[in-house]
C-alpha cells in the first residue's frame, strides 16, 4: 500500500485544506503515515507565508521531507509555495510545487511524477481565480466540531498582510454545495459545524442577492445540526440582517470571534482597516443586545508601526472597557512585500514585547472574569476526546456554545453527546463543571 504524510504549518484553513488533501489520496488507496516516523512514498508540506518566520520554516520542513526519503516524491503547496514557487524549486529534491488553488489536480502530478521524475511548477496567477475550489472533508478525526470552508481569499489588503496575494480574492462556495455539505456531516453524526474561510464574513460579496444571513438561514433549517458556529468575521460584515439571525435562530453559537487588530483610529487608518474604534464598540454592544451572554473574541496587533505609547494605552483601555472573553496578542512582525514593511517608525521589539505580555494578562484577567459570570450556571457541552490526558484521568472537556472549555468527571462514552454540565469553578482556559445529565443516548460523532 503506497504511503503519504503530510506537515501543515499555518492557519485553520490550512488544516482544513491538508484534511482535504488527504481524502483525494485516501481515495487512490493510499495509508496515511506520521511525518516523523515513518519514510513515506509521497511527502506533502501544505506552507504558510503570513510571517517571513513562515517561509523560513516552511523551508526546514521542505528539507526535512528530503532528508527522510530521498526517493519520495516532495509535493509543497499552500501559501508560501503560492507566492514563491521558483524559490521553493530551488530546493534540492522538491518535485512538485501547488499554490493554493488546482489541489484537485494533485493525483495526476503525484502520478505522473511516479513514471517520470522532472520538477512540475503547477503554480498559476492566484489574482485571476474567480471560482471556489472545491475539496470536501467528509470526516475530522478527533474532533467533535466538523469545519466546514465556504470562502476563500481576501478583498481587503491590510497594510500589514501578505493573504491576498498568497490566497486571491475573496469567493464564496455555492450555497447548495455548502448545505449539501453540512447534510452529509449530520449524516456522519457532526451536531456542530464550524463555518470557515481566509475572510469568511466576506461570504456572498461575489454572489447575486446571497449573502451570508441567507447561508445562515439556510443553514439553521438543516433538521439534526445542533450548533452553527462562525469561525471569524468582521465587525463591518455583521450586519441588521445578520444580527436578526443571533437573534432568531436558535441554533447559532454565543461566540464570535471579531479582529480588532488595534485599539487607536491612527493605528487602524494605517492598517487601512474599514472601522473606527467607536464603530467598532458600537458594533460590540449591538451584537450582545441581540445575544445576551455572548462571548467575544478577538485578535491584537502590538507595536504597529508608529504606535505610540499613548495609542497604546488608548488601546489597552478600549479592550478593557469592552470586556473580551479571550484576545490572541501577536507583536506586529514585518512581513516583506507589504506596505506596513516599509513603514519608517518600526517600534522596537522590547517595547513591542512588554506591551504584548501586559495584553496577555489582561486578556487572562478577562477570560477569568467571563467564566465567573456562568457559575452556577447550566451550560450545554458536547465532550471531545481526552486522549491527551490534560484534564486527568476520568476527566472529559468540551466547549459550551459560548466557548467556555468546561472539564468534568465523565467516561470516554460521552463523547460528541450533547451533555448538561453545571460550571462549579472557573479558570482561564478551562473551567470545572459537574455533570447533570446527558441529552440524548444515541451517540453522535465518536472520533475514532
Amino acid at each position: 500500500m503506497p504511503s503519504v504524510a503530510f506537515y501543515t504549518l499555518g492557519c485553520k484553513v490550512n488544516f482544513y485544506d491538508t484534511e482535504a488533501m488527504w481524502q483525494l489520496f485516501k481515495n487512490e488507496g493510499y495509508e496515511q503515515v506520521d511525518f516523523e516516523e515513518k519514510a513515506a512514498d509521497v511527502y506533502v508540506i501544505n506552507t504558510c507565508t503570513v510571517t517571513n518566520t513562515g517561509d523560513k520554516k516552511s523551508r526546514q520542513i521542505i528539507r526535512r521531507a528530503v532528508r527522510r526519503n530521498p526517493d519520495a516524491v516532495i509535493a509543497v503547496t499552500g501559501c508560501y509555495a503560492q507566492t514563491s514557487p521558483a524559490e521553493i524549486l530551488d530546493i534540492e529534491g522538491v518535485d512538485l510545487v501547488v499554490g493554493t488553488q488546482d489541489r484537485d489536480k494533485l493525483m495526476d502530478h503525484v502520478r505522473s511524477l511516479q513514471e517520470e521524475r522532472r520538477p512540475i511548477n503547477a503554480v498559476r496567477n492566484i489574482m485571476k481565480t474567480r471560482e471556489f475550489e472545491e475539496l470536501d472533508v467528509p470526516d475530522f478525526a478527533n474532533h467533535t466540531r466538523a469545519f466546514l470552508k465556504i470562502q476563500e481569499g481576501c478583498n481587503n489588503f491590510c497594510t500589514f498582510c501578505i493573504i491576498p496575494w498568497s490566497r486571491g480574492l475573496s469567493r464564496s462556495r455555492a450555497a447548495s454545495s455548502v448545505i449539501a455539505q453540512a447534510h452529509q456531516l449530520v449524516a456522519a453524526g457532526y451536531k456542530e459545524i464550524v463555518l470557515t474561510g481566509i475572510h469568511t464574513g466576506g461570504y456572498g460579496d461575489d454572489l447575486e442577492d446571497y449573502d451570508l444571513a441567507d447561508l445562515l438561514w439556510d443553514l439553521d433549517k438543516v433538521e439534526g445540526l445542533e450548533r452553527i458556529r462562525i469561525s471569524s468575521i468582521e465587525a463591518s460584515q455583521i450586519d441588521d440582517r445578520v444580527l436578526d439571525v443571533l437573534n432568531r435562530s436558535s441554533k447559532m453559537c454565543r461566540h464570535f470571534h471579531i479582529p480588532l487588530q488595534a485599539g487607536n483610529d491612527h493605528v487602524l487608518k494605517r492598517m487601512r482597516r474599514k472601522y473606527t474604534v467607536a464603530e467598532y464598540a458600537e458594533k460590540i454592544r449591538r451584537i450582545r443586545q441581540a445575544m445576551p451572554d455572548v462571548a467575544i473574541t478577538t485578535d491584537v496587533i502590538v507595536g504597529f508601526p508608529g504606535e505610540t505609547e499613548e495609542m497604546y494605552r488608548n488601546g489597552y483601555e478600549l479592550m478593557k472597557s469592552i470586556g473580551f472573553s479571550e484576545m490572541h496578542v501577536f507583536p506586529y512582525s514585518r512581513r516583506t512585500g507589504t506596505p506596513a514593511a516599509r513603514m519608517e517608525d518600526q517600534v522596537d521589539e522590547e517595547v513591542k514585547n512588554a506591551r504584548v505580555h501586559e495584553l496577555i494578562d489582561l486578556s487572562e484577567q478577562m477570560q477569568l472574569s467571563y467564566a465567573e459570570k456562568f457559575v452556577g450556571h447550566v451550560l450545554d457541552i458536547i465532550p471531545e476526546n481526552n486522549d491527551k490526558g490534560w484534564f486527568g484521568d476520568g476527566m472529559i472537556a468540551g466547549y459550551s456554545d459560548n466557548y467556555l472549555q468546561i472539564a468534568f468527571e465523565g467516561s470516554e462514552e460521552l463523547v460528541g453527546k450533547l451533555c448538561r454540565v453545571k460550571l462549579i469553578e472557573p479558570g482561564v482556559n478551562t473551567s470545572q463543571g459537574q455533570l447533570v445529565r446527558v441529552l440524548e443516548q444515541e451517540p453522535s460523532k465518536i472520533a475514532q
